[in-house]
């Protein structure tokens, strides 16, 4: 679970064509609420440490954004932030090195690479990638490096521009860089990001060029393989929410607190700008209806990879519709394959093929039923206790 403070709602200073969040604005008819006082009462009711985020968390009055580094820092010891980078300058680095704060950063790669994430022209949209650029070399040079978010798509991610990002992400491994989470691009939006959608092959040939890249570095690992394989395991406990049954209305991943102190849900499932509070029970519907649903029907009956992927985000869920599956099933089937595979070979044999696989599956299924999130560590767990003894 992530707490997810967003001071300025889904303000940002930039507009990145592709943002899962623009339904959001453009729906919004009343500026949002502020009250720094209102936030930190709610996460002393919380207790629990915290991230801040956007929009873009950098445009928050420096006076406040102090106040909250400073109570999450005396709460908990360190607290977390997501920018855009384009508004960080000396001073916030001096802050955030005061007050323990892991930087994630988000950035497609250098130069026009970059330039779907538009901040009015072209010249201030280069302008503003060269700062974000200078921000994570500066933090990897001081030995802070910056969890970097980069998002896969056509002027990134294909041909010439994939070994271009490729060499990106050598050099910041080279000057220290750790974690990077590779997203791959939302459907949200389709008429404005058609010149941006990969197709599957394409997609699946940038994810196994950069999985092939990591062998080669030094310090950056791409989270999102060893989480491939961890699910494959049944090691879920550290995996990411995309691989975790998660409720539209209650995610389980991220509990939101607004401007002024008011719960949320995590903001990759409003797709129609609607913010609805969240729920106080948390239900597993979508998973119990994806495990029956035939897969013509957008559902994942029969698949062997459901136990690990539970139909993906309902945030990029086909059509927007958070009951079906997520539209980069086939991008998603395609790297499991290719883990199990490699698990195989190893002599790890996984879950998937695994003659316990249909038992985990019923102790889930019967989990979620009645309402509880049991993780496969736990289930396989209790299969060994099981099992007789000789």
């Amino acid at each position: 679970m992530t707490v997810e403070v967003r001071p300025l709602g889904d303000k940002c200073n930039i507009q990145c064509k592709y943002c899962y969040q623009q339904a959001a604005r453009e729906s919004q008819t009343r500026k949002p609420q502020y009250d720094v006082d209102a936030v930190i009462g709610k996460l002393e009711e919380i207790g629990v440490p915290f991230s801040l985020f956007g929009g873009e968390v950098m445009l928050t009055k420096r006076s406040d954004l102090r106040r909250l580094l400073e109570f999450g820092y005396d709460r908990h010891g360190t607290v977390g932030m997501q920018t855009n980078g384009t508004l960080v300058r000396e001073a916030d680095l001096a802050l955030f090195s005061s007050y323990s704060v892991n930087v994630g950063v988000s950035i497609d790669g250098p130069g026009e690479m970059n330039d779907e994430r538009w901040a009015g022209t072209l010249i201030s949209t280069r302008r503003a990638t060269a700062m974000t650029e200078a921000v994570i070399e500066r933090l990897c040079r001081d030995g802070t490096p910056p969890r970097v978010i980069v998002t896969l798509h056509r002027l990134n991610a294909v041909g010439e521009r994939l070994t271009r990002l490729c060499k990106w992400l050598q050099f910041l491994d080279r000057l220290g860089g750790e974690r990077v989470r590779l997203h791959l691009l939302e459907r949200d939006n389709a008429e404005q990001t058609a010149h941006l959608q990969m197709t599957v092959e394409e997609q699946l040939i940038a994810m196994r060029t950069l999985r092939e890249l990591e062998a080669s570095l030094a310090s950056i690992r791409f989270d999102v393989f060893k989480e491939i394989e961890a699910m494959l395991r049944g090691h879920d406990s550290a995996a990411a929410c995309v691989f975790h049954a998660c409720d539209a209305y209650s995610t389980r991943a991220v509990i939101g607190v607004e401007g002024d102190g008011t719960p949320s849900n995590c903001g990759r499932t409003n797709k129609e700008g609607i913010a609805y509070l969240p729920a106080r029970r948390r239900g597993f519907e979508r998973q119990l209806a994806l495990y029956e649903t035939a897969r013509s029907d957008g559902g994942c009956a029969g698949c062997r990879f459901f136990l690990m992927c539970k139909g993906n985000c309902p945030g990029t869920a086909i059509l927007g519709d958070w009951r079906l599956r997520s539209s980069d099933c086939a991008v998603w089937y395609g790297l499991f394959e290719d883990a199990e595979r490699g698990l195989a070979a190893g002599g790890r044999p996984p879950l998937s093929v695994s003659a316990s696989r249909i038992r985990l599956e019923s102790m889930m299924i019967d989990a979620w039923s009645v309402g509880e999130e049991p993780l496969l560590e736990d289930l396989l767990d209790d299969m060994r206790d099981e099992a007789p003894r000789s």
